[in-house]
C-alpha cells in the first residue's frame, strides 16, 4: 500500500489531521519546541494549565526521577491567561494544528470566568478542564473525586463557552467510569484520562521527602497499565471521544490506546526524554498502519478483542 492512511479524528468538535497531541505541563507554551520539531506535524497542541491570574507554582525541588517515571509537584505554575494572549498567542496562530487551552482554577467561578474569557477568542480551537484541581470552597477536596461536583463545574463552563470541552479526568478515584459518564452528560465534548497518579519520594540519607510539595505526580511509563486499563473502561461507557494519556513513549504505546478506545493520544513525559517524540510516534503509527494495511484510522480505534 503505496497511499498514506488516513488518520483524521475528529474530538467533540476539535478536527485533527492526525491523533497525536501534546500533554499539557510537558509542553510548555509550544514555542520552545519549535528548534527542535516540526510543530506542524502535530495533530494538536495543548499548553501548560493556564488560570487566571500568574501562579509561581511551588517551591523547589520539584522534579524527581522515579523508576520507569518522574514525580512533579510543578504546582501549575504559569504566566495566566492575558499574559498567555498578550505573549504568546500571537505566535501560537501560525501553527496549523489546533490549539487547546488548558484551564485550573481553585472555585468553581475562576473556571467559569476562564472559559467565558477564551470564548470570543477565535484561534482556540477547545478547552480542555482540568478537574484534578483542589476546591478551596469544598476545603480543598479535588473536583473531579465526586461524580456531582465533577459534573456540577462541568455544567457551569459548558454554561460559558461556545467552544468544544474536553475533561481531562484523575486517575485517583474509586471508579473512574462515574465521574466519566457524570461530565459527559453535564456536557462534555470529549474525555481525556489519565492526569497524574499521587506519589512520593523520600530521600532516606536526609530522612526527608525529595519534593518540597512531599508529594507529587507520578508520569511516565509506570502507569500506562494503569492508564490504559481506565481508557478501556470509560470508552466502554461514554458515547464521546476518549482521549489516551499515560506512559505513552513509543508508536507500540499509542496504538494500544487507540485500540483499546482511544480517539487520540497525548504524549506527556516522553517530551522530556525525546523532544521529538511526538513525531516520532506520529511517523511509527503511520508506519504500522501501513505496514498492516490499515487504510483508516477509524477502522481502528476500538478495535480491541477481548
Amino acid at each position: 500500500m503505496s497511499d498514506k492512511p488516513a488518520l483524521g479524528v475528529e474530538l467533540g468538535g476539535v478536527f485533527l489531521d492526525n491523533p497525536v497531541m501534546t500533554a499539557s505541563g510537558t509542553f510548555g507554551y509550544a514555542t520552545e519546541f519549535a528548534s527542535l520539531m516540526d510543530l506542524n506535524r502535530l495533530g494538536g497542541v495543548i499548553v501548560k494549565g493556564l488560570s487566571l491570574e500568574p501562579s509561581p507554582g511551588n517551591p523547589p525541588p520539584r522534579v524527581v526521577e522515579t523508576p520507569c517515571g518522574m514525580l512533579n509537584a510543578i504546582g501549575l505554575e504559569n504566566m495566566g491567561i492575558e499574559a498567555f494572549f498578550q505573549d504568546k498567542l500571537p505566535e501560537l496562530t501560525k501553527l496549523a494544528p489546533p490549539l487547546v487551552l488548558n484551564i485550573y482554577g481553585k472555585t468553581s467561578e475562576e473556571y467559569e470566568r476562564l472559559a467565558a474569557r477564551i470564548d470570543n477568542v477565535e484561534d482556540v480551537a477547545g478547552i480542555e478542564v482540568n478537574i484534578s484541581c483542589p476546591n478551596v470552597s469544598a476545603g480543598g477536596i479535588a473536583f473531579g473525586v465526586d461524580p456531582m461536583m465533577a459534573a456540577r463545574l462541568v455544567g457551569k463552563v459548558r454554561a460559558r463557552t461556545r467552544k468544544p470541552v474536553i475533561v481531562k479526568l484523575s486517575p485517583n478515584v474509586t471508579d473512574v467510569t462515574a465521574i466519566a459518564r457524570a461530565v459527559e452528560d453535564a456536557g462534555a465534548d470529549a474525555i481525556s484520562l489519565i492526569n497524574t497518579l499521587t506519589g512520593m519520594a523520600i530521600d532516606l540519607d536526609a530522612r526527608r521527602p525529595v519534593l518540597a510539595n512531599i508529594t507529587g505526580g507520578l508520569s511516565g511509563p509506570a502507569i500506562k497499565p494503569v492508564a490504559l486499563r481506565m481508557v478501556w473502561q470509560v470508552a466502554k461507557v461514554v458515547k464521546v471521544p476518549v482521549i489516551g494519556i499515560g506512559g505513552i513513549m513509543n508508536a507500540r504505546d499509542a496504538l494500544e490506546f487507540l485500540m483499546a478506545g482511544a480517539s487520540a493520544i497525548q504524549v506527556g513525559t516522553a517530551n522530556f526524554v525525546d523532544p521529538a517524540s511526538p513525531v516520532k510516534i506520529l511517523e511509527g503509527i503511520e508506519a504500522y498502519f501501513m505496514e498492516n494495511q490499515i487504510k483508516d484510522i477509524s477502522d481502528f480505534i476500538g478495535c480491541l478483542e477481548v
